[in-house]
């Protein structure tokens, strides 16, 4: 007989095989779930560091919107904060963990160029504030010589009116005491003189006394209203004069206060909510 070699069973054969793959799947099973480890333990941190550079960002934005200027003139400050929120988003942009899309790029773009156009009309505004000034002062010295014409016109009639008063009530004085004469003359005082003189003069004097009277009312009722009309004038001229300075230390005003802050902090909620939208469509897409 020749030589044959031994059969191997099935069974021999397949628990072989079967234990081949146990030892190489015991080989292989530590090494893969280190990498999945490594994979997972990668992916949280750069999840961390994202975040942590979002919440950097929203945290510097917030304080660039919140920004107040302490001192006029305002301008001065405009090119360092923009410097600023351009360094905050430049920094968020350039992030390896962070990975903007176009949409972000071109809200981001319109937001910078409205706050930029905003701060410079807001600069060619308070570079006029010295123009104001010198409009104010202008302003002012009319309405003084308004006042100083008003009030030396004011005097005059007020003398005339006391020159004419004073003639008229004089003369009332003097018919007044004619009237007196006469009166005694007609008590017999003055018997030398006739009872129809002394009637007719007496009803003469009692006439000239009561035009004189008459006339002192008219010139009363005359220089009221001259007054009257000269302080309507007054009025008309000062009162535009007032506006004028009303509005323009309203403007001086304005310029003397950061009206820049409400311009500024809309543009920083505006880049806040755009980097809010952008983290929501991130999110979608990783869903």
């Amino acid at each position: 007989m020749g030589y044959r070699p031994p059969m191997r069973t099935p069974r021999a054969s397949g628990l072989g095989k079967g234990t081949l793959r146990h030892e190489k799947a015991k080989a292989k099973g530590p090494k893969h779930r280190r990498r999945v480890v490594r994979s997972s333990t990668a992916d949280k941190r750069h999840v961390a560091a994202a975040k942590e550079i979002v919440e950097k960002t929203l945290r510097r934005l917030r304080t660039l919107g919140s920004q107040r200027f302490g001192s006029s003139p305002f301008s001065e400050h405009f090119t360092r904060w923009l410097m600023n929120l351009k360094d905050v988003l430049s920094e968020f942009e350039l992030s390896p963990n962070i990975k903007v899309d176009e949409q972000f790029t071109r809200e981001r773009s319109k937001i910078l160029m409205d706050v930029e156009l905003e701060l410079e009309e807001r600069r060619r505004k308070e570079a006029s504030v010295e123009d104001h000034i010198k409009s104010l002062s202008t302003s002012k010295d009319l309405l003084e010589r308004i006042k100083k014409e008003y009030a030396a016109r004011a005097r005059e009639v007020e003398r005339r009116k006391k020159g004419e008063i004073k003639r008229l009530n004089s003369k009332i004085d003097s018919l007044r005491g004619e009237l007196d004469d006469t009166v005694r003359m007609r008590t017999g005082l003055f018997r030398g003189i006739s009872k129809k003189a002394r009637e007719q003069k007496e009803t003469e004097t009692k006439q000239e006394l009561d035009n004189k009277q008459r006339a002192l009312e008219l010139a009363m009722l005359d220089f009221a209203e001259i007054q009257e009309r000269l302080l309507d004038e007054y009025e008309r001229k000062r009162q535009p004069v007032i506006e004028q300075i009303r509005v323009r230390r309203k403007k001086i005003e304005n310029l003397e206060t950061d009206g820049s802050l409400e311009d500024r902090w809309f543009a920083c909620e505006a880049l806040i909510d755009a980097v809010n939208a952008f983290l929501q469509r991130k999110t979608l897409e990783i869903q």
